[in-house]
């Protein structure tokens, strides 16, 4: 079956086509700018690139051109739509309704919806992706995969917070961690590499991108991780401050005169690695600045390095013990340096690392050095994968 993987934003469209035969991807595409001057489809095929540059109003315009790239006769790799079999739709939240993937239905929508004040950027975009595709593919099966059903495992003690338990019970404010789709393939990846069951470890995955999070997989599941009500809290980020005491807020807000949607638009957008740095969001920047001298750049680098150790450190405490710690996404699969930085002095932990082994990027490996108690891997993410799997069991078993 050939599987249609679809992720929406507010003005961009990622999809790609995955021959579920062979779990071989056919084709990669990306539509920007929706809604906006300048639309442009770029789908790549073979290394290929297919450009459409033409106004798309909104996501069913959009979806429709998609289909035009993925049928097109020169350019495209299906013949027609029928041979798609299934759509999967990335979505954020999911909140407590939904612990594993679901077959969409009108229900689900309605769910989606009544999780918008938890997502207010992305549910929106993801709820366009779905109706999009339902109003030019009607017949196709579709199945939703929530980036926070992999973190419903974690227990109470790790979910809530210490505010009056009055506003889980009424407003279910709780941490519900994002990046799931990554965490589940890294953890089941890095087993694998090692000939291992993940019901038998205790794995630290690391996300480390321009959003980054860190999980406890204890046995396979999900015990604590680091982002929380949304995706602003826990590590230092390209544009998200991370963890502050609150009442940082506070002090701002009354010395600067400024409401609470003006100072969460700091901490969301002009916070983390560009707001220290004063530099760039992007890590490479930060990291040349800070090869030159530039001080506030190996802040930013500093901070982030020892937010993942503290990280690594409390986790490796809650599940006893530690047997993999696995570096994924854009910076922890690009990025020797700070792999190198965050792994130094933690032999008491049983972990080390060979840096011959660490001048690796984007591709899988071992990294551990012969002495390390605790093996150190390199897992390139594929979310795409994971929403293809979730997506062919659930319609083949419909």
């Amino acid at each position: 079956m050939k599987i249609l993987i679809v992720n929406a934003g507010s003005s961009s469209l990622k999809y790609q086509l995955i021959d579920m035969d062979d779990e071989k991807t056919l084709a990669k595409g990306l539509i920007e700018r929706i809604g906006i001057e300048g639309s442009k489809l770029t789908q790549r095929v073979d290394g290929e690139k297919f450009i459409v540059e033409t106004p798309m109003k909104n996501h069913v315009v959009a979806s429709e051109h998609m289909l035009k790239a993925l049928t097109d006769e020169k350019h495209g790799v299906v013949k027609n739509m029928d041979e798609i079999g299934a759509v999967g739709h990335r979505v954020l939240h999911g909140g407590e309704k939904f612990t594993a993937s679901v077959i969409i239905s009108e229900p689900v929508i309605e769910a989606i919806k009544e999780n918008i004040p938890l997502g207010p950027l992305h549910n929106p975009a993801n709820l366009m992706g779905i109706q999009a595709c339902q109003e030019v593919m009607p017949n196709t099966p579709m199945v939703a995969v929530f980036d926070t059903s992999f973190h419903q495992t974690m227990p109470p003690k790790a979910y809530l917070y210490g505010v009056p338990l009055e506003y889980y019970k009424r407003l279910r404010v709780r941490r519900y961690g994002f990046h799931g789709t990554s965490h589940r393939y890294v953890s089941a990846r890095a087993a694998e590499m090692l000939g291992k069951k993940k019901e038998d470890l205790r794995i630290i995955t690391c996300h480390l991108g321009n959003g980054s999070s860190i999980t406890a997989v204890d046995h396979g599941k999900c015990v604590d991780t680091s982002m929380g009500l949304t995706p602003l809290e826990g590590l230092i980020m390209g544009t998200r401050s991370g963890n502050i005491d609150p009442a940082v807020m506070q002090f701002i807000m009354n010395n600067d005169k400024i409401d609470i949607n003006e100072m969460l638009e700091i901490l969301n957008k002009k916070s983390g690695l560009v707001g220290i740095s004063g530099v760039s969001s992007d890590m490479r920047d930060v990291e040349d600045a800070a090869a030159e001298g530039n001080q506030e750049a190996q802040y930013a680098l500093d901070m982030l390095d020892m937010g993942i150790k503290k990280y690594i450190g409390a986790y490796a405490a809650v599940m006893g013990g530690v047997d993999i710690i696995a570096f994924t996404a854009g910076i922890g699969e690009n990025g020797p340096e700070l792999r190198s930085s965050v792994m130094k002095d933690m032999e008491f932990l049983g972990a080390k690392i060979d840096e011959e082994k660490n001048k690796v990027r984007g591709k899988e490996a071992d990294i551990s050095a012969p002495d390390s108690k605790v093996k150190v891997l390199v897992v390139p993410t594929n979310e795409e994968i994971v929403i293809a799997r979730d997506t062919l069991e659930l319609v083949t078993n419909a």
